[in-house]
Parts: C-alpha cells; structure tokens; sequence
C-alpha cells in the first residue's frame, strides 16, 4: 500500500484523487488558472490531520475549478501527526504588522483557538494577514443583524411617516420595500456563505467589479455606518430627558462613546454576548407592542373602547401630503417609502459578522434567512399596528415631532397609551426604547470599525488600521470610528431633531447606494461563475430568482437614493433647504469622485468574467471547515 507521503502517492486534494498528473496539466494552464491550481495542490498535500477532517463538521463539499477532473477515494488511514501549512515567508506566516501583535503562531493553535490562519494563496501580493477571530455563534450572528436594524426608527421615527402617509400609505411602503431588502439579502447570502471573510461585500466590490468599485463602496459603507453612531447618541441623550433635564447633554455623550469603546475593545465574543441580550430586549419590546396593539384594539385597555380599525376609516388610509387629491397621497406614500429605506436594514449587519462566525457556511445561511423574515415581521406589523393606534392628524403625535418632544414622548405606542390613561407602560417603553438606540449604536461602531478594517487589509485605508489586539480587535479602528460619534456634539449648538433629521437624510443615501453596490456585485459574481465554468448548484447557498432580483433590487434602490431629498424641489415656498438638500444628495457624487479618483491614480479597470479571482481566501476557509470541531455549549467563550 502506497502511504500518504510516499513519493509514488497520487496527490489528492481533501480526499480527491487528480485523475491526471498535476504538475504537467498545470503546465497548459494559462497563468492565473496555473498559480489556483498549484496553491490547491500545494495545500492539500501540506495540511490536514485526516483523523481530525472526519471527526469534523462540514457543512458542503468545497468548490473546485473546472479544470480539476476529480474522483472520490477512500481517505487515508488516520494519522495523529499534523503538518502545519508550508510558507513561502514570513509575510505570508502573518508576520506582518498587521498580524495582531506582530507575532506568528502555530496553524492549529490559531484554529482550536478560535482564529484563522488568513493567508492567500493566490497569485499577486499577499495583503495584511486577517487577525479577527472567529468566536461569533449562530444566536450572537442572528441577532447582531436583528438588534443593528431595531432602533430608534421602529419605534418612534415611524411616527413622521404616518403623519405624512397615513396608516395605508405607511403599511404598503414598508411592505413594498422589504421586496427590495429581500433582494439584496440574497445577493449577499450567496456570494458570503461562499467565501466568508471580514468586510465581505465590500472587498468583493474590488474582487469581482473593479478595484475603484470596492474603494468607493467600502468607504461609502464606513460613512453610512459611522454617520448612525452620532444618530443614536443623539437619540439616547433625547430619551434621558424623557424623564429628567437634570442631565447635562455633554456628561450623556461622553458616558455613551466610553461605554461604546469599552464594549468593543474587549474580546468580540463579549460584544456578541451584549449585543446579544440586548437584541433580545429589543425582540421582546417589538413583540409585547404587537401584543398591546391587539389586545387594546379589541377593547383590553382602561376605557373599554373597541376601537379596531377606526383611524383607517376616519381620517382615513391614505393622507394627502402638500397637495390635495391624488398627488398629494402619492406624495404621502412616497414619503413613507423614504422612512422605510431608512428603517429596514439587516443583510448587511450580518454579513459584516462573516470573518468572526464560528463554522460559517453552516451558520451563515440560517442567519440570513432567520433575520430577513423577522424583521420583514417586526416592521410590517410595526408599521401596521401605528397606524392602528394612532390617526394620522392626531394633534398630540404632531405637536411631539413638531416641538422635538423627548424620548418616547414622539412615540406613537406612548400616545396611544396615554390616550387610554395606561399609566405605567410610556416609562417601560422609553427604558425600552433606551436600550434599543444604545444596542443599534453599538452594532454601528462595531459593523463601521470593520468595515474600516477590510478596507486596509485590501490597501485602501491606512496600513496601520490592519493592528489588532490579541483578542482579534482592530483597535485604531474602533477608535477612529469612535471620533465619528463625537458629532453628536452638534446639538449643543442646534436643534436635537433637527441634527437627527440631518443624520436620516445622509444615512438613507448611503445605505441606498450600498444595497446598489451590493446588487452590482452580485451581477458580477453572477457572470463570472458562468464564464469560468462553476456550477451555482455546488454553492453552500444557491439564492432563488437569480439574476432577476438582482436586477430587481439595484433599479430598485439606484432610484430611490435619487428619491430622498425631493422635497426641496417642490415649488413650495420655504421648501428649499441648504442643509437638507446637502445631506440628502452629497453622497451620490462623491460615490464617483471615489471611483474615478482611484481608478485614474492605480489605472484599475473593470474585470472580464474570466478574470475575476474566485479562488483568493477560499483555500483557508475551507481548511479552516474542514478542522472545525463543534465546542460545547457556553453561554461566553472562555
């Protein structure tokens, strides 16, 4: 019997035997294809305890390249000796500064221990070794992505949307939408249970389109994400005051940015494990308002009134908003479609988790599903049940937003509660409400400091961003992130609500343009498998209705990022804002300024199909699926 290291082994490739010689077929190769072919070769013959491969949960066999003809074999006989990855220097070791620490370590520490061993083996330049560490479970995954989403918007921003559309208005918006955010979901489901890295839609932007495209979309996304931690700062300070003005407004902002930077600075199973009970009030306040909203429409409440569907029929469904008739209810339900694009998010707050998940690609799927759905539950029922409890021209709600009433005062569960004289719940709601803004500002600087981190792993951002702690934390980027937050101090100068609504409009730009992003890639993606011959069948998750949603979602979100500043071209006197037109629309063009800039400094182009690099990472990641042994449950990582 031929042994495994026997020089007359035919090599194999995690327990496939070439049906041809390796090393003379990749002689005809051209060259990319001849460098993917040799890596694989190379660490298939190099790494893997057999014994520790069966003992391991994988979740789908990897994907080869056409070129590899292959047949399965039996593996070989077990062996406790562990070869640890061969490397070709010390840079690709992870010796590099951004290793975490500056230090090397042994492969199959870094894997018991929860870590990656990061090192493409690919053709080109090795970039910064990826230093995060993959202790994110499943519930900490599902979660980050339903507790970055809920904030303050469902619960008291959704109040300007019914004033402006009207209960109708607001419920088919938000419904419609979600039809563009299940879009992109599977746009991002797919291409990140494949290869799933740190910042992944952003590098895959610079993979598969051009490598101006992912600089743009990544710094696009760290705006978007970094704009929000300022928001829910502003946010908490707001619902503090709901019960005292004791507070100075700058000892609220201080103690919020040094508990953000506390809880990230730590190791990121203890950031899962607050974001994580945190989501979990934030599920239990979107339920028990639900609940509320049924029982008191049937009459559970003080003052014995049914009044179910009352404000549907009087004042009615749909509001007319600056004009009268028809126009003016298009316009109301433009409005509510503005407010839901900037309320339902998701797909990318889990897919930002996808360099720290233990066990990936069996996680990840289940999470984009579980969040989707209920999300797409909790804002259309939220949005359903406001426009239930409260009129659209109701004096109270209008005077709130109106007068920049604090905390859950603008609320319209606390209206309605204090319509019916329910006494105690407006202060569980605001305390409520509290813990979902400072929750969703966490995620904020948690998904904007990786973002920042992918971008300087990729070269696009300072080489001095890639540091990380030895607990796997990209420490300057947190801090950078951190100098975002300190905006917030805007609204000791200005109107709270009015710096909050300043904040919605630049946030809802950017996100638009993200989703679009994120669309664009996926066609790419899409093109780039057919073109080199991979089967989509083989993937760990094959998203449904492909190529058309994402078609579907890019038109989309392309036109509503044009949508959400059309208020100031209304020939209305007093409508033309300088500030708002400037935090509606600055974005769209510096998303080009970006692209071009780069793109005429490096000389990139756009990729052919046959040249986009679907292989660079993979080899790790498979390795790292073929050794992951499940841990016993526990509620934080030791």
């Amino acid at each position: 019997m031929v042994g495994p290291s026997s020089p007359h082994a035919r090599p194999t490739v995690n327990g496939l035997v070439l049906d041809h010689p390796p090393f003379p077929l990749s002689l005809s190769l051209p060259p990319p294809a001849r460098s993917h072919f040799l890596a694989l070769v190379v660490t298939a013959l190099q790494v893997g305890d057999p014994q520790r491969r069966q003992d391991s949960f994988v979740t789908r066999p990897p994907i080869y390249p056409p070129f590899i003809m292959a047949r399965k074999v039996a593996a070989p006989a077990a062996s406790n000796n562990y070869t640890p990855p061969a490397y070709a220097s010390d840079q690709e070791k992870g010796l590099s500064s951004g290793g975490g620490g500056g230090g090397g370590s042994d492969p199959a520490k870094d894997v018991d221990a929860g870590a990656v061993p990061r090192v493409s083996l690919s053709s080109g330049d090795v970039p910064s070794r990826d230093a995060t560490h993959r202790k994110l479970k499943s519930r900490h995954i599902q979660l980050i992505g339903i507790g970055g989403t809920i904030g303050t918007a469902l619960y008291v921003q959704i109040g300007k949307g019914l004033l402006k559309g009207g209960p109708g208005s607001l419920f088919i918006a938000f419904a419609f939408w979600c039809t563009f955010i299940l879009a992109v979901t599977l746009c991002m489901a797919e291409m990140v249970t494949y290869l799933p890295i740190s910042s992944p839609f952003i590098r895959f932007a610079g993979r598969y389109v051009d490598e101006a495209f992912g600089f743009a979309a990544g710094w696009n996304f760290f705006v978007f994400e970094a704009a929000l931690v300022p928001f829910e700062v502003v946010a908490c300070n707001l619902i503090l005051h709901f019960w005292t003005d004791v507070i100075p407004t700058a000892a609220v902002i201080v103690i919020i940015i040094v508990l953000y930077a506390l809880i990230n600075v730590l190791a990121v199973q203890w950031y899962g494990e607050t974001e994580f009970w945190a989501a979990v009030g934030k599920v239990l306040l979107a339920v028990g308002l639900i609940a509320f909203t049924f029982i008191v429409m049937l009459g559970g409440n003080p003052a014995g009134d049914r009044f179910g569907f009352r404000y549907w029929r009087e004042p009615g469904a749909f509001a007319e908003l600056y004009y009268d008739g028809a126009l003016g209810k298009w316009l109301g339900f433009l409005q509510c479609l503005i407010q839901a694009a900037f309320t339902i998010a998701g797909p990318d707050y889990v897919s930002m988790a996808a360099g720290e998940a233990e066990n990936p690609r069996a996680v990840m799927p289940r999470a984009y599903n579980a969040v989707f759905y209920r999300l797409t539950a909790f804002f259309v029922l939220g949005a359903l049940c406001v426009g239930i409890l409260v009129p659209y021209d109701d004096a109270v709600l209008t005077a709130a937003f109106k007068n920049a009433e604090p905390g859950a005062a603008a609320s319209p569960y606390v209206v309605a509660m204090d319509r019916l004289r329910i006494g105690v719940l407006p202060h569980i709601v605001n305390a409520m409400v509290l813990t979902a803004a400072f929750s969703a500002g966490n995620s904020y600087v948690y998904c904007a400091s990786r973002s920042l981190y992918g971008l300087a792993l990729e070269g696009k951002a300072p080489k001095f961003m890639t540091t990380c702690t030895k607990t796997g934390v990209p420490v300057y980027c947190v801090g950078f992130v951190l100098c975002f937050a300190l905006l917030a101090f805007l609204q000791l100068e200005s109107n709270a609500a009015k710096v909050l609504d300043w904040f919605v409009s630049l946030v809802t730009a950017s996100q638009l343009i993200n989703f679009a992003v994120v669309c664009t890639t996926y066609l790419f993606w899409y093109r780039a498998l057919r073109a080199q011959g991979i089967s989509r069948d083989g993937l760990p998750y094959k998203a449904w209705l492909m190529p058309g949603a994402a078609w579907y979602g890019l038109v989309g979100t392309f036109v509503m990022a044009f949508v959400g500043g059309y208020t100031v071209f209304l020939p209305i006197p007093g409508m033309w804002s300088v500030p708002d037109f400037l935090f509606s629309y600055t974005m769209i063009p510096v998303f080009p300024i970006l692209y071009f800039g780069w793109k005429i400094v490096h000389k990139t182009r756009i990729l052919k199909p046959h040249e986009v690099d679907l292989l660079k990472d993979k080899v790790e990641i498979d390795e790292y699926e073929r050794n992951f042994i499940p841990q016993p449950p526990n509620d934080v990582d030791p």
